[in-house]
């Protein structure tokens, strides 16, 4: 085998084409990776434009053997390894392509085409540089060759989708050389080390060696490594009085991560996790030779072994204003703050701060993370935040006034009290950040209320609730008619104000709530021992209004408790976080799918109104065109800008795969609600799952409430679904439950082995709502339903029963059918939970 460093461009150019063989995984790059990358390509982007010396940035290898060369065809060559990066840049190129007609550079466009994508003067499969594995090759295919199915839900398509978001809103912040620099970076700045394989080589057996070759080394293992090498004489008591203690403390996660946050706080906040040997082993280099230098090296790194303990375990530190503060960023969780926190505990340690001092620096850092929290700012660069913060913050002033200047820097985005105040009435709250954060939020209201006697948190096992329930019984919508807008439905009303902090609280009786009108659980948060439970019992309904009044008290208290950035007044003309959020969703969105302004309304936290203002007056955002009324149809207002020349929106979304009826509304069951716009979005919906299995069984309590509410609410279905679930137990299944509103039920798998549970399940059931989730969103993480082509025929033998429709485009998320379709076709029903069962051991036998 043979190997070279070479641009992007020279890999690919010529007549070759790279095939990815059928022992390869299907295309798996998910939201975290594409990010990842476009981070690294827009921080060489930015160097080029400002004129620095830009070093081409190394992506990994790729692996390749020569495959069979036809008289007058390509060189084919199989990719070994390495088909992710390869696959992931060619989308980006068509991204990149397709950016540049849509910005009028057709000559660009056209020479991106046929440089990168295609071998112009070959048809059939020869055409394309790069072939993928069957299972992704139709999806790629359609996005080379610019078909209006280009964009689906499956992972190829999710990410020429991200690459064409993330170059519209690169463009818009750019100057006109932005494009052009994008282009020159992702040809000629992406470094590939290409290992080439000689004819005759057993290419199968070369990636098992690559694939099966056990656990390499870690980052910090490596730089021990080359460290210890250098200390000849002073290594083995060194290691023995610093390096162990270290490791043995820290273990090997915490240990990797003090080694770059090392590098961090010394000024290099450019460094990733996965160069920190590297970029140690830079900076030590001069010091070879001295070892009583390298020793001084390692007692600091031990040194900030001991700080870096008291930031994962606050309990260590003794003074309590400062323990405090940590506890509280702790509970919070992540690790975003670990460098300014770090930092802060140097200057402690050094004598140039103070406990309350450096705890008023952290209560602002958790006041800038809690309020763009609340207020759904994006994260976007929130790491590189906080990793910039040690070099830049000032030295001639107290520490926690630095923090804060430096935090209400204007591209820092920390929302003031109108924009927190705002998104305290508007913004759906439970779809922000992660539960433990949402909780911690409610917890430090309730807090704020200074209770004589105040709840113990780390002992009450609690859960958000919703006063005004997900699956409302028709009286609340009754209620909800009576403040109704023009033009407004209840539903409409509900599904505005149902996700607001005004409307969510912490409780014990999640279950025991459940749907139930507001005069039964006023009883039951009348006997809550939290304040904030007591003030919502007091009120005598719950509707609009006091939702609203509500959130407002509330809002008083989070501004008291998380004061805002220096000046706290929202800066003129910044465009609100809402549109980008609008943004994003519809690049998110698959095609063959459409939402509706209110919708869109739901998931920023806005109106109707403003969203079609916003969608009329922009009309060239990607996806506007999905955007339609409630009914499903396009909306009168909607125009293209002028001198667009596109076929009228109907005609594009049915080109897409979305179906009309005769009255011209768009298929329902292609819809996409708001909180699948917000799973779309990577938000952590915390709907109810599975649990692990339970040692001596099922919770019978919980099977009983199950029942009890099927029986109650969908009697016809009762039999069916209760045969389906007996059926399940016979073929080796459990039942589980969940234990939120309604009673969930979850028909689940064990595949583990050795006390080690791997749960998978089909479906959830709802028994109040009437619905039954196809759990394609988490069967995506799961062996063998990762594989796209494995979820697709579970939706195609679910849709051969009359009664249920699953649109493709929703293999990534959780369609539903009726529950009544048990009731007519349980048999066939038992079919299909019988051949998932049947998949899974079969997986299971074979791992």
């Amino acid at each position: 085998m043979r190997a070279q460093e070479i641009t992007f461009l020279k890999l690919v150019q010529g007549d070759k084409q790279f095939q990815v063989p059928l022992y390869q995984r299907t295309y798996s790059w998910g939201g975290e990776q594409l990010r990842q990358l476009w981070e690294d390509i827009g921080e060489l982007v930015d160097q080029h434009l400002a004129g620095d010396p830009t070093a081409p940035h190394f992506l990994g290898s790729v692996v390749l053997a020569p495959g069979q060369i036809q008289a007058g065809g390509v060189q084919r060559w199989l990719v070994v390894d390495g088909q992710q990066r390869l696959t992931t840049l060619m989308l980006a190129f068509i991204a990149l392509r397709d950016h540049l007609k849509e910005t009028g550079d057709a000559r660009g466009a056209d020479r991106v085409h046929r440089q990168t994508l295609v071998n112009e003067f070959h048809e059939g499969p020869d055409h394309y540089r790069l072939l993928p594995t069957q299972a992704d090759r139709e999806a790629y295919i359609s996005c080379v060759r610019s078909r209006a199915e280009a964009g689906g839900s499956d992972n190829v398509g999710a990410a020429y989708r991200f690459f064409l978001g993330a170059l519209a809103e690169g463009h818009e912040s750019g100057d006109e050389r932005w494009a052009a620099t994008v282009e020159t970076v992702l040809k000629d700045l992406l470094s590939i080390v290409e290992i080439t394989a000689e004819p005759g080589d057993n290419v199968y057996r070369i990636f098992e060696s690559i694939n099966n070759t056990g656990v390499g080394l870690s980052q910090s293992d490596l730089l021990r490594n080359h460290v210890f090498m250098l200390l000849p004489k002073r290594g083995e008591r060194i290691y023995e009085e610093l390096w162990l203690p270290m490791q043995q403390s820290l273990g090997p996660k915490n240990l990797e991560l003090l080694v770059w946050l090392d590098l961090v706080v010394r000024g290099h906040y450019k460094t990733k996790q996965s160069e920190i040997y590297r970029e140690q082993q830079k900076r030590l280099q001069p010091l070879a030779g001295d070892e009583a230098a390298l020793q001084r090296e390692i007692e600091q790194l031990a040194e900030r072994a001991r700080r870096f303990r008291r930031i994962i375990d606050p309990a260590r530190e003794r003074s309590s204003a400062l323990r405090a503060a940590l506890e509280r960023l702790a509970a919070w969780g992540g690790q975003t703050h670990y460098p300014l926190t770090l930092h802060l505990l140097d200057l402690l340690d050094a004598g140039r701060t103070t406990p309350e001092d450096a705890a008023q620096a952290l209560g602002y850092v958790e006041s800038y993370l809690v309020r763009r929290l609340i207020c759904q700012t994006p994260t976007t660069n929130l790491n590189r935040i906080f990793m910039e913060a040690p070099k830049e913050l000032e030295t001639d002033r107290p520490a926690a006034e630095a923090v804060r200047r430096f935090l209400s820097g204007r591209r820092r985005r920390w929302p003031s009290d109108e924009d927190l105040r705002g998104a305290v009435r508007a913004k759906p709250f439970y779809w922000s950040g992660r539960p433990p954060q949402r909780s911690y939020v409610l917890r430090r209201l309730e807090e704020s209320y200074r209770s004589s006697e105040p709840v113990d948190f780390a002992k009450a096992s609690l859960t958000v609730e919703h006063v005004l329930p997900q699956r409302p019984a028709p009286a609340w919508f009754d209620l909800l008619a009576q403040e109704t807008e023009s033009n407004q439905t209840p539903q409409e009303l509900h599904d505005l104000l149902v996700h607001t902090l005004g409307n969510l609280t912490l409780t014990g009786d999640n279950a025991k709530l459940s749907n139930h009108p507001f005069e039964r659980k006023q009883q039951i948060l009348d006997a809550s021992a939290l304040r904030m439970n007591l003030e919502i019992a007091s009120a005598e309904r719950w509707g609009k209004a006091e939702i609203l009044e509500r959130a407002d008290r509330l809002a008083d208290r989070a501004v008291e408790l998380w004061p805002g950035p220096i000046g706290g007044v929202k800066t003129a003309g910044e465009e609100s976080p809402g549109w980008a959020e609008l943004r994003a969703a519809l690049v998110a969105m698959p095609t063959g799918t459409w939402t509706t302004y209110g919708d869109v309304a739901e998931l920023i936290g806005s109106h109707p109104v403003p969203v079609g203002m916003y969608l009329a007056a922009n009309p060239t955002v990607i996806g506007a065109y999905r955007v339609l009324t409630v009914e499903g149809r396009i909306s009168p207002s909607f125009r293209w800008a002028e001198g667009v020349d596109r076929p009228p929106p109907q005609e594009m979304l049915q080109s897409e795969g979305v179906r009309f009826d005769s009255l011209q509304r768009a298929q329902p069951s292609q819809r996409l609600s708001a909180a699948e716009l917000a799973t779309l979005l990577g938000r952590d919906m915390s709907q109810p799952t599975a649990h692990d299995p339970l040692p001596e069984g099922e919770d019978e309590a919980k099977a009983e409430r199950f029942r009890g509410q099927l029986r109650e609410n969908w009697p016809d279905a009762y039999a069916g679904v209760v045969a389906a679930l007996d059926f399940w137990r016979r073929r080796g299944g459990h039942v589980t439950y969940g234990r939120y509103e309604e009673t969930s039920c979850f028909p689940t798998l064990d595949l583990g082995a050795d006390r080690r549970p791997r749960l998978m399940w089909p479906v959830g059931i709802y028994p109040v709502s009437g619905t039954v989730e196809v759990v394609f969103q988490y069967l995506k993480t799961r062996s063998p339903f990762d594989d796209t082509e494995r979820r697709r025929e579970l939706l195609n033998r679910l849709n051969k029963i009359d009664g249920i429709e699953l649109p493709e485009a929703k293999l990534a998320l959780r369609p539903s059918f009726s529950l009544s379709v048990f009731a007519r076709h349980g048999d066939e029903i038992r079919e299909v939970l019988d051949w998932f069962v049947g998949v899974g051991l079969d997986r299971a036998q074979r791992d």
